[in-house]
């Protein structure tokens, strides 16, 4: 059961777990704020870790806010997709059959049975999204598991609500959010990397800053390009 910590005007979802370390997130797209904290942890010390979080968080949730959001797409002829941040023009076609698409020269082609609407033109899109990222995901992760030492038995990739990714050390699994698609490569890379990272440190301290470091240096210019780009449409929990 959630509790609610209030910090003036503040309000962060606390959350008990059985875990060693506190862990702060800030999730978009209005910068609702969150800690796990461990079962036993005094109230006041979480209160304490919050206060000198502060400055974090602000500048956190006013980089989410001033992050601009994509349009609705409609799906329709010579509408703009992206591709691992390539822009690509919506090609519509009907045919019997499976229904399919293909990128290539700068348009995305989508071929459906004659008479499929809206609905079914987005579904196949974001099927068609989720196997592009677990395509490219697939050999990256090899490489770094095997560079880092770490087992992941399971790659999950799926629409997200507020987060690019996250993992379960208990199940070796990562998740990956379907978006990812849409944006550069090295931007999918370093939410791997992140997640993959947690599986040895859990928490954001200097020790995961370390490691961070010293297996992916440029992670940070990486994170604020993700940052700075678009934020899906959907309706994002607040």
């Amino acid at each position: 059961m959630a509790e609610t910590l209030q910090l003036g005007e503040l309000a962060i979802e606390l959350v008990r777990k059985d875990i060693r370390q506190v862990h702060l997130s800030v999730h978009p797209p209005a910068g609702r704020v969150r800690i796990a904290a461990p079962e036993r942890m005094r109230l006041e010390t979480v209160r304490v870790f919050a206060i000198a979080q502060l400055g974090w968080i602000r500048t956190q949730q006013r980089r989410m806010r001033a992050q601009p959001r994509e349009p609705r797409r409609e799906l329709v002829e010579r509408e703009s997709h992206w591709l691992w941040g390539r822009r690509l023009l919506l090609e519509l076609s009907e045919a019997e059959g499976p229904m399919r698409m293909q990128a290539t020269a700068g348009r995305l082609r989508m071929q459906m049975r004659p008479g499929s609407g809206r609905d079914a033109r987005e579904v196949l899109l974001e099927r068609w999204y989720r196997d592009q990222v677990r395509e490219v995901a697939a050999p990256l992760m090899a490489h770094w598991c095997g560079r880092m030492g770490v087992e992941v038995a399971h790659l999950f990739v799926q629409r997200m609500k507020t987060r690019w990714g996250s993992c379960s050390p208990a199940m070796h699994s990562v998740r990956l959010n379907t978006e990812l698609a849409k944006k550069p490569v090295e931007c999918l890379e370093f939410v791997l990397v992140h997640e993959l990272a947690h599986l040895i440190e859990p928490g954001h301290g200097e020790r995961f800053t370390d490691l961070m470091n010293a297996l992916l240096p440029p992670w940070r210019h990486r994170r604020d390009k993700l940052n700075r780009l678009p934020l899906p449409h959907a309706a994002w929990k607040l």
